[in-house]
């Protein structure tokens, strides 16, 4: 089975000309989705394709079809795990989230390293048989704590990273290196409480909802491309603790959300937005 995914310029004819393609090397589609934003001109597809074929016979096939359209098109396995470098600090909860899942084979992923600026966590990802990089970062060293980090990820031929509540800001060279390939999660208490203890300043303001954010890693700090959200209701009765707690759980579940997603070729940026086929 494969995924295809693809946008480009809404106009007649893409998915006749796509389906057609799929259908001369003898394909069947499985599931398809589509969407034109009327907004910014733009079609999107997904498929899931059943062919006895090479990717290279799939990928001769819609290439005429792709410079045609002027289409950005990916074709890759279904159910592949996608190779992950999963990012922290000193919380838990995320990494320990997606490495279960991963174990258990409900997300289709291979963390192929855990990259720690402190060395809280790795026991826990020794526990998963996961290697683990201590990767200090203090102003004086960030250049070369990024360019480390990124020679990781390109020599494990990473292709996700996941900020699983890594404390540290990416300069905005790195977050260009890993354009497309970097979802972050926080909290969406933001920008109304920054800084630490943040689930504290919201139960001092006596908030109703705890929601967190998963979004794609750019220079604008917290402000890229929204994959998913997320939001439990809490009452006066909850305590700061009983906040930071609900809230790690609701941000464990929109990041496995949004990692899945991504694993599985279902996210396609649409400008500073998403379009997600979930």
């Amino acid at each position: 089975m494969w995924v295809v995914s693809l946008s480009c310029p809404d106009r007649p004819g893409i998915v006749h000309a796509v389906t057609g393609a799929i259908a001369s090397l003898g394909g069947n589609i499985h599931q398809s989705q589509q969407f034109g934003d009327g907004d910014t001109g733009l079609f999107f597809m997904r498929i899931e394709v059943e062919a006895d074929v090479e990717q290279h016979v799939l990928d001769g096939a819609l290439a005429p079809v792709a410079e045609e359209f002027g289409m950005t098109l990916r074709v890759d396995r279904a159910g592949r795990p996608m190779r992950t470098v999963v990012m922290v600090s000193t919380t838990a909860h995320c990494v320990n989230d997606l490495l279960f899942r991963e174990r258990a084979g409900t997300l289709p992923i291979e963390v192929v390293a855990v990259v720690g600026n402190h060395e809280r966590l790795r026991d826990l990802a020794a526990f998963y048989g996961k290697p683990f990089h201590y990767i200090p970062v203090t102003k004086e060293t960030k250049p070369e704590a990024e360019a480390q980090l990124l020679e990781l990820v390109e020599g494990l031929d990473a292709e996700l990273v996941v900020l699983a509540r890594y404390m540290q800001i990416l300069s905005e060279d790195l977050c260009e290196a890993l354009e497309g390939r970097a979802i972050n999660i926080h909290h969406s208490f933001l920008p109304s409480f920054k800084g630490a203890r943040p689930y504290f300043q919201a139960h001092d303001r006596g908030v109703k909802l705890i929601g967190a954010t998963a979004h794609y890693v750019t220079a604008n700090l917290d402000e890229g491309p929204i994959i998913e959200q997320d939001v439990e209701r809490v009452t006066h009765a909850s305590s700061p603790e009983e906040l930071t707690a609900i809230g790690a759980d609701v941000e464990r579940r929109a990041l496995a959300k949004a990692v899945r997603w991504h694993a599985e070729h279902r996210i396609l940026l649409n400008g500073h937005r998403t379009i997600v086929f979930s």
